[in-house]
């Protein structure tokens, strides 16, 4: 009985654990001048990982006129293929799977003449595989120590009660 339910228990925290893994994702926010093309760089580690974010020209409703063409966003793979794309806007999100891992380059392209303040968010997440997560075979070591602490922490508070009542 109290190993099954040292199992469950066990496999909560693996889930709890995966969980705060997620959270510490990547996440980078930052603002970026763009007189022509400025370009932000991000790795990212696994392929198949979800990467988002959203970007938006800081002020663009004050100082652009009707007939400012926007900026263009670009998102390219370490092999050099175009990930994403959005033309003449003021801001916009994006979310894509990534093809590869590795080095992605994401290029704001400004045709006016006037330099844009961009801010810039994104977020690289992984959902780790079943095959990547610890197994119960893993544990079973720790699991077996764990026991044994159990035991002798049992074994000292009997000698304090023993102690206690002679007293």
């Amino acid at each position: 009985m109290e190993q099954t339910q040292w199992k469950r228990s066990s496999k909560m925290w693996m889930v709890l654990a995966c969980l705060m893994m997620s959270f510490f994702s990547s996440i980078e926010s930052l603002s970026v001048t763009v007189n022509d093309v400025e370009c932000v760089y991000e790795y990212v580690l696994y392929e198949g990982d979800t990467v988002s974010g959203n970007f938006v020209v800081v002020d663009h409703d004050i100082f652009w006129g009707s007939d400012h063409p926007g900026i263009d966003f670009t998102v390219t793979s370490p092999a050099g293929n175009t990930v994403h794309n959005i033309k003449g806007t003021s801001g916009d999100k994006f979310q894509f799977k990534a093809p590869t891992h590795g080095m992605y380059k994401f290029c704001f392209h400004n045709p006016h003449s006037t330099p844009e303040t961009v801010s810039f968010y994104i977020h690289v997440g992984h959902i780790p595989s079943e095959h990547d997560l610890a197994k119960d075979e893993h544990l079973d070591p720790i699991n077996v120590k764990i026991a044994e602490l159990r035991e002798a922490l049992e074994s000292v508070t009997a000698e304090q009660k023993y102690l206690k009542a002679r007293d």
